[in-house]
């Protein structure tokens, strides 16, 4: 949702005082201001407004304004900086109660917070913009610059409550063999006169509630994936990247590429354990120079990865594990040193299908192109990540990963070969045996 957002004209005001507001989110981008949801009255003032967003020191920021003055803030302690995670945000609001600090509610993952860097009380039964009728409530940017600082990211089961104060229990619950907080898929609350359900099971925004409060697409597209609150998936790693020569990261880090003349190699958020079989696909979307060995694909041990930030996959040798290959070349590597060869060289466009084997006697990974198998190579037995290799030259090196969402950047897989155990939606056929690296697929 880098250039995302979504709106809703409302008709007839709601509860300016008492509502809730619940969704799950999972952060692509750090580091920079980022809005949740905005709404605001530019019949008091164009600088009126009310807004939820995490700022770009990465804390969680509710506030009010009323164009000279704060009229509520709070600055929440902690850091949203996990790209691998998914957040449940419950937000309560209830300007009413006679319990200044219980007016403005805040739960992550079912938890309340009571850690504040900023807290600023609205004073009793003080009426927000949230649902004014002259603006609209918009999620995914900043209400006063439409399409600006929007949420880069993923956000899941939006729900609104227009007059109630919910508890989070309403929509998520502990798992009572895990102890984790996980999502109720179809909670049960009050609606009230503006509330809505959208982002369910999908990327609809028409609203899945009785209601019929239905969004509209301000700007950008909306892009489903497998990736949700049950089931996360793997994606490539912003915080894994080197600190200077940064790539670009794309589609909710499933985009990668190559920002800097030097080359980067990036990595899974989700490590492989020493154990099961895992399979995923990149498409060698552009390469740096017709004669260039940019993009690289493959995996390395995850203890490693370190090493590998300013370098090329298949070039350094540094007595790690490390395998993979590269586009324009039947040549594989081990260890930054030639040993074995692919039946065809991978060209731009061409996709990679990796299946890592950690379960047979040798281990091995299996390299197919475009759906067919092109060598094998046996692998030492350690945890290893998915990575690949880019570098700015006459263009960017780009690779688009599919981890099993079911997409290369914003394109749908064109016709899914068999699935995984039912884990993923890939391009071609899985080998059997095989699943995506995901939580869902850790625990098969």
């Amino acid at each position: 949702m880098a250039s995302t957002y979504l709106s809703r004209t409302i008709s007839s005001a709601g509860s300016g005082t008492t509502f809730t507001i619940s969704c799950w989110f999972k952060r692509s981008q750090v580091s920079t201001d980022q809005y949740l949801f905005s709404s605001r009255d530019t019949g008091v003032s164009g600088s009126s407004v009310d807004q939820i967003f995490i700022s770009n020191t990465d804390s969680l920021i509710i506030e009010g304004y009323n164009g000279s003055a704060y009229t509520y803030r709070k600055v929440l302690n902690r850091k949203f900086r996990d790209t691998s995670a998914w957040y449940h945000l419950v937000i309560a609001f209830d300007t009413s109660n006679s319990t200044a600090d219980d007016r403005i509610k805040i739960y992550i993952n079912g938890v309340r917070e009571t850690s504040f860097s900023t807290s600023t009380n609205p004073s009793s039964s003080f009426n927000t913009y949230w649902l004014d009728t002259t603006d609209p409530f918009v999620v995914g940017s900043d209400v006063r610059s439409l399409g600006s600082t929007c949420f880069n990211g993923l956000i899941s089961h939006l729900h609104f409550s227009d007059g109630y104060a919910l508890a989070p229990t309403v929509f998520g619950e502990t798992d009572s063999t895990t102890g984790e907080w996980k999502i109720k898929t179809s909670p049960s609350f009050t609606l009230g006169t503006n509330g809505f359900t959208i982002l369910k099971d999908g990327n609809t925004i028409t609203d899945q509630s009785a209601n019929s409060n239905n969004f509209t697409l301000g700007a950008g597209t909306l892009t489903k994936t497998e990736d949700c609150p049950s089931n996360v998936f793997a994606t490539w790693n912003p915080l894994a990247a080197h600190s200077s020569n940064v790539p670009f990261f794309t589609n909710g880090n499933t985009t990668v590429r190559g920002l800097d003349t030097s080359s980067q190699t990036v990595s899974s958020t989700l490590a492989m354990p020493s154990k099961g079989k895992w399979y995923c696909e990149m498409k060698l979307t552009q390469e740096a120079n017709a004669t260039s060995s940019i993009p690289n694909f493959g995996i390395i041990d995850a203890a490693s990865l370190h090493k590998f930030r300013n370098q090329e996959l298949i070039s350094y040798n540094g007595g790690v594990n490390s395998y993979g290959g590269r586009v324009n070349s039947t040549n594989l590597y081990v260890d930054g040193s030639s040993s074995g060869t692919l039946s065809s060289a991978p060209d731009v466009g061409d996709f990679m299908g990796l299946a890592v084997d950690l379960d047979s006697s040798p281990n091995t990974i299996k390299y197919y192109l475009n759906g067919s198998l092109a060598g094998t190579q046996n692998i030492n037995n350690d945890e290893y990540v998915f990575a690949c290799s880019i570098k700015r030259d006459n263009a960017d090196g780009q690779v688009d990963v599919n981890f099993g969402n079911g997409y290369f950047g914003t394109t749908a897989v064109s016709s899914a070969g068999t699935n995984a155990s039912g884990n993923g939606i890939f391009e071609y056929n899985v080998p059997t045996g095989y699943t995506a690296l995901s939580t869902k697929g850790l625990n098969l």
